[in-house]
């Protein structure tokens, strides 16, 4: 079906931009290109709810396609870079911190309810000498970063101590690769073929991920 929407992107484009006119809102939509389950509406700037809703219901009157298929339209995700400080390297029964430790008690922690992890936490100590940690963490976020906003400098318990999130722009204890952004090997030791975008985890270049400024995931 998005075969079908290509065909006539041109007319589709001049019907949405005409009901967000209608209905005063300033965005509209400048092209639509395919992607991966779906398709592209790249507009002027980020919708808002009200212009979401909008684009969805025009595409669930087009005649000929099954409305069931049409999912609700959604912004691209970008990476946020965050980091934990203040708790021990190693724990009460003495041994280190591990990633599925930090997983496990994020799942018990409030702050954390609505977080979901773009990479494998990774703990390291602060210091050669140091008997504290600092714990790595990237998050799946919203383009002007809310999620990240939320958490950055707030504080929680865990057991008697106190710890704190803050904002880092990337981990510099710990190899990551170029093509897929992942932590745990550098880029020339990728067996991966292609790269994947550094804030979307597209298939695409970073430089590119601005281009795609509404992912309307329509399954068409």
């Amino acid at each position: 079906m998005a075969e079908t929407i290509m065909g006539e992107a041109s007319t589709h484009i001049f019907q949405i931009n005409s009901l967000l006119k209608g209905i005063k809102l300033t965005m509209h939509t400048e092209f639509i290109c395919p992607c991966a389950g779906g398709l592209s509406i790249v507009t002027n700037n980020i919708p808002n709810p009200s212009d979401l809703s909008t684009i969805e219901k025009y595409f669930k009157l087009i005649k000929g396609l099954n409305t069931d298929n049409i999912l609700s339209p959604r912004l691209p995700q970008s990476k946020s870079y965050l980091k934990i400080t203040s708790l021990p390297y190693l724990q009460a029964d003495g041994n280190k911190i591990t990633s599925k430790n930090v997983v496990e008690f994020m799942k018990h922690i409030d702050l954390f309810e609505d977080i979901s992890l773009a990479t494998k936490p990774h703990v390291i100590k602060a210091s050669p000498k140091s008997d504290m940690s600092i714990i790595w963490f990237d998050i799946w976020d919203t383009q002007n970063s809310s999620k990240a906003k939320l958490l950055i400098n707030y504080s929680f318990n865990l057991g008697h101590h106190i710890a704190t999130v803050r904002a880092t722009n990337m981990n510099p204890g710990v190899p990551q690769c170029h093509n897929y952004w992942k932590w745990g090997h550098f880029t020339f030791s990728c067996r991966a073929h292609g790269s994947r975008c550094q804030k979307c985890n597209g298939p695409h270049k970073l430089k590119h991920h601005r281009d795609l400024a509404l992912l309307c995931c329509t399954n068409l």
